[in-house]
C-alpha cells in the first residue's frame, strides 16, 4: 500500500518532438519521473492513481507538445482538494498517459457511480465515445424507424454503437469496416443487417448501390476521403450526414479532395459536424437509457485491450491502420 506523501516513481508516456503527418511508435517514448503523492496545500486538485486508458484518434491532431500525452481515461482518486470527490472515489475524464496524475480541472471529470460493468467500460460505451454515438446519431440526424443507415469504421468505438442504436430503431443498417474479422463481428455480434471490408472493394460508388439500392438516409461518418466520396452520390434526398471523424486522413501530409459535394444541393442534404463535449448534459440520461440495455445483454460492447502502460504508443498507432478490434483501450493497473 502507497503511503500519502511519499515520492514514487512515475511512468509516463511522452511526446518527443512535433508530429505532423504519419505518428510512430518511435516517436513517443517512455520516461520515468517521480512524483510526491499529495494535492498541493490549499488547491482543489485531484491526485489520480490512472488504470484504464483510451486510444482515440482525435488525441493525434492535437499531440504537439513534449509532456505525457493527454487523453480519456478512468482513475482512482488518491487524494482530493474538491469536496465533490473523496478518496477511493472512481473517475473518468481527460487525464495524463502516466501512472500518476494531478489534475486541477476536477470539474471536468464525471464521477463513476455504476461499477456493476467493466470500469472500462468509463472509457467506451459509458464515456465519450458512448457519448458520440448517443449525440451523433440521435440528436444530429434524426433518425427514423424504417430509414437506411450506413457506419463506416463500424467496428469502432463509435461505430458498434451508432449500428447497434440504429437497430433498435427499427433501421436497415451496413457498416464498413477493414478485415474479415471485423465484418464477421459486424452481422453476427453487433446485429448489422450487411457488412463489406472497404478494402477489397474495387469501386465504392457500386458497393454502396449493391447495399443501398435506394439510397442511404443517414450515413455516419468516421473516416472521410473516398467514402465519403461515394456515399454523397448514393445517399437520398434529405439525407443526413453525421460528421463525427475523418481517420483516414489525419496522418496525410496533404488530405484528399472531395468532388462530389454538388450533390449536397440536388439532394438537399444536411451534412453537419459535431463535438461531444457540446452534449456533455445528456450524459445522466443516456447513462440512464443504456446502463439496463448492458445489463439486459441488449448492447454489446467490444474492446481491444493492451496491457502496461509501454504498449500504449503501440496502441494507438495502430488505430490508423485499423489494427484495434473495438475500442482501443490500455489498462495501466488493474486496481
Amino acid at each position: 500500500e502507497i503511503e500519502m506523501g511519499e515520492e514514487v516513481s512515475n511512468k509516463q508516456i511522452i511526446l518527443k518532438h512535433h508530429v505532423t503527418g504519419n505518428v510512430k511508435e518511435c516517436d513517443m517514448e517512455l520516461k520515468t519521473t517521480t512524483i510526491k503523492l499529495n494535492v498541493p496545500e490549499g488547491s482543489n486538485a485531484l491526485l489520480l492513481k490512472n488504470l484504464y486508458l483510451s486510444c482515440d484518434p482525435y488525441m493525434l491532431p492535437r499531440m504537439s507538445k513534449t509532456e505525457p500525452i493527454m487523453g480519456i481515461g478512468v482513475a482512482k482518486v488518491l487524494e482530493s482538494g474538491d469536496s465533490n470527490f473523496q478518496k477511493g472515489d472512481f473517475v473518468w475524464g481527460m487525464t495524463g498517459w502516466e501512472e500518476y496524475s494531478v489534475v486541477t480541472n476536477s470539474q471536468a471529470f464525471f464521477k463513476i457511480h455504476d461499477k456493476d460493468v467493466p470500469l472500462s467500460y468509463y472509457t467506451g460505451i459509458l464515456g465519450m465515445p458512448g457519448m458520440t454515438a448517443y449525440a451523433g446519431f440521435y440528436e444530429v440526424c434524426s433518425p427514423k424507424k424504417g430509414e437506411t443507415v450506413f457506419v463506416s469504421a463500424a467496428s469502432g468505438a463509435v461505430g458498434q454503437l451508432v449500428g447497434q442504436f440504429a437497430k433498435m430503431l427499427g433501421c436497415y443498417v451496413v457498416g464498413s469496416a477493414g478485415s474479415k474479422e471485423k465484418v464477421d463481428l459486424l452481422k453476427s455480434k453487433f446485429g448489422f443487417d450487411e457488412a463489406f471490408n472497404y478494402k477489397e472493394e474495387q469501386d465504392l460508388d457500386a458497393t454502396l448501390k449493391r447495399y443501398f439500392p435506394d439510397g442511404i438516409d443517414i450515413y455516419f461518418e468516421n473516416v472521410g476521403g473516398k467514402m465519403l466520396d461515394a456515399v454523397l452520390v448514393n445517399m437520398k434526398v434529405h439525407g443526413r450526414i453525421s460528421v463525427c471523424g475523418m481517420i483516414s486522413q489525419y496522418n496525410l501530409e496533404q488530405t484528399e479532395g472531395v468532388h462530389n459535394l454538388f450533390c449536397l444541393i440536388t439532394k438537399r442534404i444536411r451534412m453537419e459536424g459535431f463535438i461531444v463535449t457540446d452534449y456533455y448534459h445528456l450524459y445522466p440520461k443516456y447513462l440512464e437509457m443504456i446502463i439496463p440495455q448492458i445489463k439486459a445483454g441488449k448492447i454489446v460492447y467490444v474492446e481491444d485491450v493492451a496491457e502496461g502502460l509501454e504498449s500504449a504508443p503501440s496502441a494507438l498507432v495502430g488505430l490508423f491502420s485499423g489494427r484495434n478490434v473495438g475500442k482501443q483501450v490500455v489498462m495501466v493497473s488493474s486496481e
